[in-house]
């Protein structure tokens, strides 16, 4: 051991004067091996084994020790701290980003189509217009279908959504939506068959399915309609029910939203599919899909404060934006364009553009706000904030 070097305690002492201002770097240490009172002068606040002066607490800011120490020596840097900025542990998210894909978001959209679909079948069934009955109920079975791979897809296995199928759960969105699916499947593709009992022989086995497909078909018909808002809604009570920041803080709407969106997109099968003097009921629910979709597309990028933002910027921005134009193109074609075919059809075709905009959109919107740690820090400070100052109100 060197008698000649400082003791360890000394030396980490000026480490720490070092480290908060006191000294100044660039003169020769005060003994052999004493590399760490490079900070050391006779102007620091040091005692007299070189220690932190007892007037100066460890617990002082660094940027208030630079300013007095400059003080003292007549100058001294200023240390500016900066911005915050908002990190999570070892760059990680605050909240894990949702795993669902791309097929989950044409879920959403398939699954609002067949509701739609459904009602206008309903609706062309209930007034007399077969064309407009057989339009929504092929649309309703082949965006159902469409559901059922879309979903499947997402579990990785079919046995998974067998396996949903064993308990009934009323408190989670995800079971009671896997019983109304199940339940409006079978009702829609009954329906459907039901609309090829025409071809089928008169006589035999087959005539027999010939006159018993119509009554049959018409009762599935309604089944279907009546668990139609159901499978319209539920989706966004899904979305709604989960930590992502967007989707929970927009609980009202959502339900709207993909209500009026259901609504747009079983019109615009109508529209295209639907001779002119049988498309009435289609231009109806046209207009007050439009008015849900819009007033709640609103709603969610205008009410919700800075969780609005991701609805607003970017690739969500610029679907929901696109949505808005083309629900609005499309419920002005179809009032204006009552004796013109192609005008109604191409009314249509924007209403669905529309609706896959929005779901896509919303989609996307939910799923940027769960990847930006500041739409769940700075909310839930603004929470605690409120409550804080409500606190002595309460309390008195």
């Amino acid at each position: 051991m060197n008698p000649h070097r400082p003791p360890v305690g000394d030396r980490f002492r000026r480490f720490l004067g070092r480290l908060d201002g006191t000294g100044r770097p660039g003169e020769v240490p005060a003994g052999p091996g004493d590399e760490f009172s490079a900070g050391s002068g006779p102007g620091a606040p040091q005692t007299a084994a070189g220690g932190r002066a007892p007037d100066q607490p460890r617990s002082t800011a660094p940027v208030e020790r630079r300013r007095r120490g400059g003080g003292r020596r007549g100058g001294g840097e200023q240390l500016n701290v900066p911005p915050a900025e908002f990190t999570s542990y070892y760059g990680r998210p605050v909240l894990k980003p949702p795993v669902w894909k791309w097929d989950i978001a044409a879920y959403l959209f398939t699954g609002g189509l067949a509701a739609g679909s459904s009602l206008l079948a309903a609706g062309g069934q209930l007034t007399g217009r077969p064309a407009l009955r057989r339009a929504g109920r092929i649309a309703s079975l082949a965006a159902v279908s469409a559901s059922a791979y879309f979903l499947v897809n997402d579990l990785g296995r079919p046995g998974r959504f067998h396996h949903m199928l064993r308990v009934a759960k009323l408190t989670s969105p995800m079971s009671v939506g896997t019983w109304i699916l199940t339940a409006f499947g079978p009702a829609a593709g009954i329906a459907a068959v039901a609309e090829a009992a025409p071809w089928l022989p008169e006589r035999g086995v087959l005539g027999l399915g010939r006159r018993l497909l119509p009554p049959v078909g018409q009762a599935a018909g309604l089944v279907a309609a009546a668990t139609a808002p159901a499978l319209a809604t539920y989706t966004g009570v899904l979305l709604a029910g989960t930590a992502v920041p967007s989707w929970h803080e927009a609980y009202p709407e959502l339900p709207i939203i993909f209500a009026g969106s259901a609504l747009a997109s079983g019109a615009g099968v109508g529209l295209l599919a639907a001779p002119r003097d049988q498309a009435g009921p289609a231009r109806r629910m046209a207009v007050a899909g439009a008015a849900l979709e819009l007033w709640g597309s609103h709603r969610v990028e205008h009410r919700l404060g800075l969780l609005s933002e991701p609805y607003r910027t970017g690739t969500p921005g610029r679907l929901l934006r696109a949505g808005r134009v083309l629900t609005a193109a499309g419920v002005a074609g179809a009032l204006v364009g009552r004796r013109s075919r192609v005008l109604s059809g191409l009314s249509g075709a924007a209403l669905l553009a529309a609706s896959v905009a929005t779901r896509f959109g919303i989609f996307h919107g939910g799923v940027a706000s769960a990847r930006d740690p500041k739409y769940t820090v700075v909310p839930q400070r603004e929470r605690l904030r409120r409550r804080e100052a409500e606190r002595p109100t309460v309390e008195g």
